[in-house]
């Protein structure tokens, strides 16, 4: 079955038996009735199972190829899943480039847990050998990341995880599983903020995982109710609609965001324009490789690394909404430095090039003529 297949029918072969509901119904219940105790249909409560989360979560381990997929409450709440996976005195080496909340969860409440984090380019994958110890039980690793679109080669990682025999975690939220696979290129979990292009429509908060291996699912499954952050049937039903048009979306969003960054980088205002498709970006040859298309999600700054220009142009946009997160129908715009990454320190955020005057754009799926038009009108 093709992913445009995969993305409508994917895990959903037995949709409604009781009456045969095209799209699998809100079974908004916490219990279910036994007909003896511990006889029942194969759900007891719904925080340990329910049949709308069920079928989403089919659903997401069919689009990434996996075998077990699971639906946490957001995001953070499902890398928050995979960080139980340790223990005290455990260490994870993760991309230096990452989401603000995920650098938050990380350093702000797992290390007070006593375990640490190594925060480093991943740019050359390689290189992760280097720092990998035998205290080292994770590897996390974002790609595209976010905010600055660095590539990082999954294969080469995944051959450093397997020859320390360490779990590699990738979250790709970003490119989604419409252009990237990272569990057919040797990653054992794979996270999503489904909040984003998976739900697709701005409208429901949610995280998930897929992985493939039972020992590990079972391990997570036991997280996930034992911990009790899940997703709730409404929006599981949300996101189950969004992945059915997730095909034909991507198409859009990789469209206009190849015109948008072309117009970017021949803008004179505009010093440096991150977007994986194009040629002049450091490992556009291994996003080539590795994706199918390079996605929606650009960044750039203006000359000078002025933060007042900066601010200007995200508040003069009008197709553009000034917001944070990413990922919907509608185009938005962010200002990483003070919205999505303001919780990392400055020091750190510069290292990684988050400076002041970069700007991040969620190119939706709005006509491209548009959207070029009405960067024209902000930047000036």
């Amino acid at each position: 079955m093709k992913f445009n297949t995969k993305a409508i029918h994917g895990g959903l072969k037995e949709i409604d038996p009781a009456y045969g509901s095209v799209m699998p119904p809100i079974y908004q219940t916490t219990t279910y009735s036994q007909s003896t105790p511990g006889g029942h249909k194969g759900f007891e409560y719904s925080r340990s199972a329910n049949p709308t989360r069920d079928a989403l979560e089919r659903a997401i381990a069919s689009i990434e190829n996996g075998n077990h997929g699971m639906a946490f409450g957001s995001g953070l709440a499902a890398i928050d899943a995979v960080l139980k996976l340790l223990k005290s005195g455990d260490e994870v080496i993760s991309t230096n480039d990452l989401y603000g909340g995920t650098y938050r969860l990380f350093t702000s409440i797992f290390e007070d847990f006593g375990i640490k984090f190594k925060f480093i380019g991943m740019e050359n994958a390689e290189k992760i050998d280097e720092y990998v110890t035998d205290k080292t039980k994770l590897i996390w690793v974002e790609t595209p990341t976010n905010p600055m679109m660095n590539i990082i080669d999954i294969k080469k990682a995944a051959a450093v995880a397997k020859k320390h025999n360490v779990l590699l975690a990738v979250d790709n939220t970003f490119a989604t599983a419409y252009l990237q696979r990272p569990l057919d290129l040797g990653a054992d979990i794979v996270m999503h903020s489904a909040t984003k292009y998976l739900g697709g429509h701005s409208d429901v908060v949610m995280g998930t995982l897929a992985v493939k291996d039972k020992e590990l699912a079972d391990k997570l499954y036991f997280i996930q109710n034992a911990s009790g952050a899940i997703a709730g049937p409404q929006d599981c039903f949300l996101v189950l609609r969004g992945l059915k048009t997730l095909h034909v979306r991507m198409q859009r969003h990789c469209e206009n965001g190849k015109q948008v960054a072309e117009y970017l980088s021949n803008h004179p205002k505009i010093e440096n324009v991150y977007w994986p498709g194009l040629k002049n970006h450091p490992n556009h040859d291994i996003a080539k490789k590795q994706m199918d298309g390079f996605g929606g999600m650009i960044s750039f700054t203006t000359k000078g690394n002025n933060y007042e220009e900066a601010i200007k142009i995200v508040e003069n946009l009008n197709i553009f909404t000034l917001a944070e997160s990413l990922g919907g129908v509608e185009s938005l715009a962010g200002h990483p430095a003070s919205m999505t990454h303001a919780s990392i320190p400055k020091a750190e955020r510069e290292k990684t090039g988050v400076v002041d005057s970069l700007i991040r754009l969620s190119v939706g799926i709005e006509d491209g003529d548009d959207l070029v038009a009405d960067l024209k009108q902000a930047i000036g």
